[in-house]
């Protein structure tokens, strides 16, 4: 190896070393201000979706519907704290006179929390799996709306703690049967068929359309469950 780039390899690592020392004790302080400021709330369920979703679109009004609803009923909503969709939730959450909860993450692009959270609900996070612990710890039920490769990703890793029971069941839903459909339709014709899933697995969510379909699913699991955290 040339010299110079072992040297370089060496000092580099020797300093990655140092600085991942540091970022535990910023990984630490983030879990201790999610814990403490999330276990006051009670019961809360979780909007996922597209921070590019305009107001006046039609997944933003539903948004904007499904959260009052939800809000109507009791429960605070929970949201990544940005625009799109969880500005959509929350503003519904703050029509109601819910607990409205912002969940921010400091990105380059796209992210700012948005003016619908209430000021002792927003929590600002670095670490996008320290924010997806908050996010998965203290939901009652998690509901998909359109969104991109974030909102895939939260799908999926719900589902995921689902499926290997790593917290109890969960009522989880999808909204917008056209904008999923695909989605389903690949998951059936493509990871069932080659074995990745089992049948059961694809009754671990729903897919609805309407605000009232999404908070009467909610309603209806929890007549005979406890509302508690998932662990």
């Amino acid at each position: 190896m040339n010299a110079t780039i072992k040297t370089l390899k060496e000092r580099h690592w020797k300093e990655s070393m140092a600085h991942s020392s540091w970022q535990i004790f910023k990984i630490m302080a983030e879990f201790v201000d999610g814990f403490e400021s999330l276990s006051k709330i009670g019961p809360c369920i979780s909007i996922f979706g597209s921070a590019r979703t305009k107001p006046g679109t039609i997944y933003y009004d539903l948004s904007v519907a499904i959260a009052r609803r939800l809000s109507e009923e009791g429960f605070g909503v929970i949201t990544g704290g940005g625009p799109g969709i969880m500005e959509a939730a929350n503003k519904g959450t703050v029509l109601a006179n819910g607990k409205s909860v912002g969940l921010n993450i400091d990105l380059p692009f796209e992210q700012r929390p948005n003016d619908y959270i209430d000021k002792d609900k927003l929590l600002n996070f670095d670490y996008f799996f320290v924010r997806k612990v908050m996010f998965t710890k203290y939901s009652q039920g998690f509901i998909m709306m359109p969104g991109g490769f974030g909102t895939l990703d939260e799908f999926f890793e719900v589902a995921t703690l689902i499926q290997t029971q790593k917290f109890r069941q969960m009522p989880m839903v999808l909204v917008g049967r056209k904008y999923w459909q695909g989605l389903m339709n690949w998951l059936e014709d493509v990871m069932l068929v080659e074995g990745n899933i089992n049948p059961e697995d694809l009754a671990l969510f729903e897919i609805v359309d309407t605000a009232e379909e999404v908070v009467n699913y909610m309603l209806d699991y929890y007549r005979t469950r406890q509302l508690a955290p998932n662990f």
